[in-house]
């Protein structure tokens, strides 16, 4: 019994944490730029401050936390579905954000340049999470924008962004396969180097 609450809070933790995201996405969506950006913070910044689990928050500590694979697996899954069906919910609560929502799912491809794109949101991310564990949420407040303005692709926005057009691309593994590369590096080179 003891197991199955730990796998239920891990699971709870990682709606809430779709949830805020989808916040921050439907922001991203309905605004756009140079607004939605910005606002899209608050998604990370709710995740960080509630310690809800965000594969793309998580998996840059994976080593440092001695966090089970089998947990970031799980956490992976719950964030996309959730994800999923929280953007389509969103899509049908409004559907102005849908039109917009098809059109960057239509962009996406499994590509050279999209894994790349990955990699760098993934170190952005791993790098934002770890600012604000060391104190300051300049990390989020500013990491987030910057890779939004950058093109650079998240996972879990991603099947937000999927759930509101109602459509799916095979692109999301290979988002957080990059997110997670990139995260790894990012924590690689920040503990090699004690920055």
């Amino acid at each position: 019994m003891k197991k199955f609450w730990r796998y239920f809070d891990l699971i709870r933790l990682s709606a809430a944490a779709s949830l805020l995201i989808g916040l921050g996405d439907f922001a991203l969506l309905k605004m756009g730029e140079p607004i939605g950006p910005v606002i899209f913070s608050f998604g990370l910044l709710g995740v960080c401050v509630l310690g809800l689990n965000l594969f793309t928050g998580k998996c840059g500590f994976l080593i440092e936390d001695k966090i089970k694979i089998t947990d970031l697996a799980i956490i992976l899954i719950a964030n996309l579905v959730f994800g999923y069906a929280i953007g389509v919910i969103f899509g049908i609560t409004d559907s102005s954000i849908v039109g917009v929502a098809s059109g960057k799912v239509a962009a996406w491809s499994l590509s050279w340049e999209f894994f790349l794109k990955s990699i760098m949101c993934g170190a952005i991310m791993y790098l934002a999470v770890e600012l604000y564990r060391r104190g300051t949420k300049l990390g989020i407040l500013i990491g987030v924008p910057l890779f939004i303005f950058c093109g650079f692709q998240h996972s879990i926005a991603n099947v937000i962004t999927m759930g509101v057009a109602v459509e799916f691309s095979w692109t999301i593994l290979l988002c957080a396969a990059g997110n997670f590369v990139g995260a790894l590096v990012a924590w690689g080179l920040c503990r090699k180097n004690e920055c």
